[in-house]
């Protein structure tokens, strides 16, 4: 069953629920947020968008006079307000059959891509459009409507120095935009190599998008967060249950889902996330032949990591034993919060110490009761803006 279905037809009704049944404290900051979404979700209703433009569009678009859309909206604040919980609230409500929600960093890449294809159209002469951002756009526009973004930040420069055209020609053909952010648009791109080229978008972006901050009273997800057991033994029933807890409590409402990290020529699969929290099985990453840069991926997506039924580890699982050792530092070297179940204490899951592999360990029990400590999780909560 969908999280939020059929008791509301409101960004405000279905956060309204959430307090009621003791999920979320009422917060007022939040409860403007809702409305201000509940405000764009009428509009859409009110005057539908208009319908798909032709693949050719870009070719009479100066003729062609600018669709009609409703304002969208950019919601920034730090970490943990209830950004993306509200706007999963209304991408789900919004009455647009053509939609699309996506991490801005995959949108971005996706656009590349498709830049690439059309120059190689040119270049094999199938197309004589030279400027591959309008038909980019035009094809864009013709998948969706509305465009919600998560994480909305810019660091690549080649992503800056194409946003300016890309969405001119997006707002042109009557794409509503709805993104969430950790920092206010006159801060996307700080000091960025050749910001000056990049400095007009925020412009179009602001003439587009209503600007709200979620300045909420307080992180509601840590005030229950902070109280959480993050290393469960032994993974019986009960740790299941405190798990199952301790996911609810950090995702606060977040709409989950299995996700995957696209890595070259293959992804990794992540079998349940929600915004900046995934979950996995000990199995999911160290029975698979996952290495050093998929942890990695892992640890720069995610700032929280549920790992369940760690088991012991013994002679037949040294390969599973290795890849636990390289998870382990790189999820500590990223400052990633860890939480866990597992077979026995740190210190007592490694049955047979040998050698090289005994003395890794040796690190990794070390770091695994680290990341368990007060001081851990504050400076954690500091780097992801937390407190």
């Amino acid at each position: 069953m969908e999280p939020f279905a059929d008791y509301s037809h409101s960004v405000s009704e279905r956060l309204s629920a959430l307090v009621a049944a003791g999920n979320l404290k009422s917060d007022p900051a939040q409860m403007e947020a809702a409305a201000a979404f509940d405000t764009v979700l009428g509009a859409l209703k009110a005057a539908p968008l208009s319908s798909k433009s032709s693949a050719l569009g870009w070719l009479f678009a100066k003729r062609a006079k600018k669709a009609h859309a409703p304002e969208g909206i950019y919601l920034y604040g730090s970490v943990g307000r209830g950004k993306t919980m509200l706007m999963d609230m209304f991408f789900e409500l919004a009455p647009v059959r053509a939609k699309r929600r996506a991490h801005f960093h995959e949108f971005m890449a996706d656009v590349h891509e498709r830049i690439h294809k059309h120059r190689q159209l040119l270049k094999e002469g199938k197309t004589k459009q030279a400027d591959p951002v309008p038909p980019v756009a035009a094809q864009i526009r013709d998948e969706a409507q509305l465009l919600c973004f998560d994480e909305f930040t810019v660091t690549d420069i080649a992503d800056a120095m194409i946003l300016s055209r890309l969405f001119t020609e997006l707002f042109a053909r009557g794409c509503v935009l709805v993104a969430t952010s950790n920092v206010v648009p006159d801060n996307l791109y700080p000091d960025g190599l050749n910001r000056g080229l990049f400095v007009p978008f925020i412009a179009i972006l602001k003439e587009h998008v209503k600007v709200m901050s979620l300045d909420a009273r307080t992180d509601y997800r840590l005030e229950k967060v902070k109280q959480l057991p993050v290393y469960i033994t032994p993974a019986d029933e009960r740790a299941d249950a405190l798990m199952e807890s301790a996911w609810h409590e950090v995702t606060a409402g977040n709409k989950a889902s299995p996700a995957e990290i696209p890595m070259k020529g293959r992804s990794v699969r992540v079998p349940m996330a929600a915004g900046k929290v995934a979950r996995f099985s000990f199995a999911d990453l160290c029975d698979k032949p996952l290495g050093a840069s998929d942890f990695l991926a892992i640890a720069e997506r995610y700032h929280t990591v549920f790992v369940e039924r760690i088991p012991l580890l013994d002679a037949d699982k040294r390969n599973e034993t290795k890849r636990f050792i390289i998870l382990i530092d790189t999820l500590y070297d990223h400052g990633v919060r860890l939480f866990a179940t597992a077979a026995a204490k740190p210190e007592e899951l490694l049955v047979i110490r040998r050698g090289t592999e005994g003395f890794e360990f040796d690190r990794t029990a070390s770091r695994l009761f680290e990341m368990q400590s007060e001081d851990y999780l504050a400076e954690h909560a500091r780097k992801f803006g937390e407190s």
